[in-house]
């Protein structure tokens, strides 16, 4: 199911330039840094005990569909003509975020709703063109980030490397809070030229990992993968939209339609009510 399409991209006629990159051809959709086996138990032992304590306590553990608003701030770093997202492009992926964590294009309802804080624009042509973990990155965040834990920072740029975006975890806050938020390809955004990664999703996918998922393919076919139990173990990430493909034998067919896989925009619709319950708890501890 995508009913993202009709109700974002109706009418719109996309037209992509004759020198676009070929996008189909990206090694790597994402280059957040995935937590090792020793940071992973220590964040879900952590998180257990957060939990148990407020359960203890009466405190509220798992938060209604919709209750939790994001404020998010969109930073456009662009270069001379290139790069300058507009602003009903960036109205475009705010409303493909809510589609997703609000169910509506086939997966769980999450209590995650966002709301547009605020926009800045940035014409410098090094930042512009940052990596990941590169000086610019850390200059350009330092610089224009705004809000707290609760705040989802978005910077656009063109990235290095044939990268779709990057993300930091909730974990990660305390000890970089400069650096907090999403990184992602500008041409990415609904309307962009990166097909097959032009319907907005890479957003989403980097938005997961900033609430605390982790890759579906995470820890191969081990049964701590990802740490969620709804998400069927997955050998190695799936490219395209590869029906039927089963990696982990027994274990059931691949995920390939979970946002945090590295499928294509139009594949991938849901996250599961494990990931939308795991995201909830990261998120009430570390945000």
């Amino acid at each position: 199911m995508k009913l993202k399409l009709g109700l974002i991209l109706a009418g719109l006629v996309v037209s992509l330039p004759a020198a676009a990159a070929d996008f189909e051809n990206l090694s790597r959709r994402c280059a957040t840094k995935d937590h090792d086996e020793k940071e992973r138990e220590r964040v879900a032992h952590d998180n257990a005990r957060f939990k148990n304590a407020r359960a203890t306590a009466g405190l509220e553990v798992d938060r209604a569909s919709g209750s939790v608003t994001v404020p998010v701030y969109f930073h456009v770093i662009y270069s001379g003509s290139q790069g300058n997202i507009s602003d009903a492009k960036i109205a475009d992926q705010i409303a493909v975020l809510n589609a997703a964590y609000a169910g509506q294009t086939g997966g769980v309802n999450t209590p995650f709703r966002f709301v547009l804080s605020g926009t800045t624009r940035t014409n410098n042509a090094a930042w512009y063109n940052m990596g990941y973990g590169s000086t610019e990155e850390k200059a350009a965040k330092a610089a224009l980030r705004r809000g707290g834990p609760e705040t989802l920072n978005i910077y656009s740029a063109n990235l290095g490397g044939g990268l779709l975006g990057w993300a930091t975890f909730p974990s990660d806050y305390r000890k970089r809070p400069s650096q907090d938020g999403i990184v992602i390809l500008d041409e990415s955004v609904p309307g962009g030229s990166a097909d097959p990664y032009d319907l907005g999703d890479t957003a989403t996918h980097e938005v997961g990992h900033w609430v605390g998922l982790y890759h579906t393919f995470q820890g191969g076919c081990s049964k701590r993968n990802d740490q969620v139990s709804d998400t069927p173990l997955e050998q190695s990430p799936a490219y395209g939209c590869p029906t039927g493909r089963n990696t982990c034998g027994a274990a059931g067919l691949d995920p390939i339609e979970n946002f945090m896989d590295y499928t294509d925009d139009a594949c991938m619709f849901e996250f599961t009510p494990g990931q939308s319950v795991r995201a909830d708890g990261l998120t009430l501890q570390y945000r």
